[in-house]
């Protein structure tokens, strides 16, 4: 009997033991982390990020030791271990947004010893830096050049930093000083001190929503700013579109560009912030608009050839070339006007779009998405799960066709003409060529010609869906939508019931009311070279079918 009490002592103390020892370590590994992230919240100097593993051979900045865990500055690139963290604060400087010039108006190197890239060549010697396993060799966090140790001093540019291959995108440090000077004298344009920058500056603001495409967001502002000036990277949970793009007002009239890293959604907020501008008399200052998708849908961002979605298969330094060789294009936006019925001191409803209208089984799929998005948004960071939850909810109507008969509860009117309708389900009121997450649907159905569609073209096309069923059969490219027409106003009457709508993505069920879509403004955006728009693939289109013509004659 004692012996089976002892046994089980035993195999209880086993137990218990390694449980006690791992919950020790953890309390006290939080500890640790809050102590760290306290220091790291207290810096004013560098953007301190902390990092449980370093993904490749790295060695502290102060103490010269291997490291596999600290902290590292994003925008400067400085690695110290959690010992040296209050030190590395002090004692090395980081990346000044704002500083002055040398004598000969020229901007110096600021180099940071060790842990330079891999695959780094001296600029001296061009044989590779970084090759020895210690902390050795020169970055200088403007430019990026790289430099042996020995070499440094044989540099041919006497100590002159031009701000390397993206001289072109970066603000620098000096510029802002010149204007903070300037902005305590008389008043001057802007365009005079841009010469320092010389005669092909167009600096580029980064807009960067940290909540969109699996967290992205946060990860590529610390890339931006350490290729960047820090002060023209912003987080837009930390700053509103609108102000960050005050910045804009201080450079050159029409020289500004500005990346959106996020969603359309995030473009579209972007856009109203620009739109903003246009009444607060900033005019002038209005940039062009570029996408880095990140999102699940991107339709604006696909149409504009930017692609459906960026998961970082290619670096940031790319997006940057694409950015300087990017032309420009404009994109109508428009009005929506919700107008309810019988409820007069109910006020319009006023919104923007950009992508499209919709009303019926895809605007259900968005709404019950929105709705379950609401309650569990941490479930929603993936963008296959994400595709996945409208898989379920397509289904899902394909079974209970909520919008059964929608052309008996509306009337459309195109131009002002009454359209009659077929029996559908849903009406899809278009301004790009992408939907539903890159489906053409204005292209490519059935032999009557109409004009094709254009980003700037001032009209809307409309076209028409049977139910749940069809749009997936749509999306998969084995029928086609009800071509129903173009037009540049477009209004439709809800006569009875409660139908789900949404502009852009953004849903919400609606009683009886009246709906116009008038046109509002035009957006400057860029679109990458070597890439075709929604306009020159329509036009290149249309320019070959002479050509078959003559070659079958």
């Amino acid at each position: 009997m004692s012996d089976e009490w002892n046994l089980l002592a035993w195999t209880v103390f086993a137990v218990i033991l390694p449980v006690l020892i791992t919950l020790w370590c953890s309390v006290q590994r939080s500890k640790r982390k809050m102590v760290i992230k306290d220091i790291l919240r207290k810096s004013k100097k560098h953007g301190w990020r902390y990092r449980d593993l370093f993904s490749k051979p790295t060695c502290c900045c102060v103490c010269s030791q291997h490291i596999l865990q600290g902290a590292f500055c994003h925008c400067c690139g400085v690695c110290v271990d959690e010992a040296c963290l209050q030190k590395a604060d002090t004692s090395l400087a980081c990346k000044e947004v704002m500083s002055a010039a040398q004598r000969d108006g020229s901007l110096p190197h600021h180099w940071v010893r060790g842990n330079v890239p891999l695959c780094a060549y001296c600029a001296v010697c061009k044989q590779q830096c970084g090759s020895q396993p210690k902390l050795c060799d020169f970055r200088c966090i403007w430019c990026q050049s790289t430099v042996h140790d020995d070499c440094k001093p044989r540099l041919s540019d006497s100590g002159k930093c031009d701000l390397g291959e993206f001289r072109n995108l970066i603000i620098p440090p000096h510029y802002l000083h010149s204007i903070n000077q300037r902005s305590r004298g008389p008043s001057d344009d802007y365009g005079t001190l841009a010469s320092m920058c010389g005669p092909n500056w167009t600096p580029v603001i980064v807009l960067a929503n940290t909540r969109s495409g699996n967290n992205m967001g946060e990860e590529l502002l610390g890339e931006f700013k350490s290729l960047l000036n820090p002060v023209q990277v912003f987080d837009l949970s930390e700053l509103p579109p609108i102000k960050a793009l005050q910045l804009c007002t201080v450079l050159p009239a029409g020289s500004v560009r500005v990346l959106v890293c996020g969603g359309d959604g995030t473009v579209g907020w972007v856009l109203d912030a620009v739109d903003e501008m246009k009444i607060k008399g900033q005019e002038q200052y209005v940039p062009h608009v570029t996408i880095l998708p990140l999102g699940t849908g991107n339709d604006l961002s696909n149409s504009l050839g930017w692609g459906a979605g960026y998961a970082g298969e290619i670096p940031v330094e790319q997006v940057l070339r694409n950015i300087m060789e990017a032309e420009a294009v404009k994109l109508d936006r428009w009005k929506v006007q919700v107008t309810n019925k019988g409820y007069s001191f109910r006020k319009t409803k006023v919104l923007t779009m950009n992508n499209y209208f919709s009303v019926g089984p895809d605007a259900l799929m968005a709404l019950n998405f929105h709705a379950h998005r609401e309650k569990t948004p941490s479930l929603f960071s993936s963008r296959i799960l994400n595709k996945a939850v409208y898989f379920f909810y397509g289904t899902k109507d394909c079974l209970v066709q909520e919008c059964k008969d929608l052309d008996k509860f509306i009337e459309l009117e195109l131009d002002g003409e009454r359209v009659e309708l077929p029996n559908l389900e849903g009406i899809i009121v278009l301004n790009i060529g992408y939907w539903g997450g890159g489906c053409r649907l204005w292209e490519g159905m059935g032999d009557e010609t109409y004009p094709p569609s254009r980003l700037d073209d001032g009209l809307l096309e409309v076209v028409g869906v049977f139910g749940s069923f069809h749009c997936a059969q749509i999306q998969v490219k084995l029928a086609n939508p009800v071509r129903i027409g173009q037009a540049h106003t477009v209004r439709l009457i809800l006569k009875s019931g409660k139908m789900p709508m949404q502009v852009d993505g953004e849903p919400w069920a609606q009683g009886p009311c009246t709906i116009t879509i008038t046109h509002k403004t035009r957006a400057l955006m860029l679109y990458p070279t070597g890439e075709q728009t929604d306009d020159e693939e329509d036009d290149s289109s249309s320019a070959s079918e002479p050509e078959l013509r003559d070659q079958e004659d």
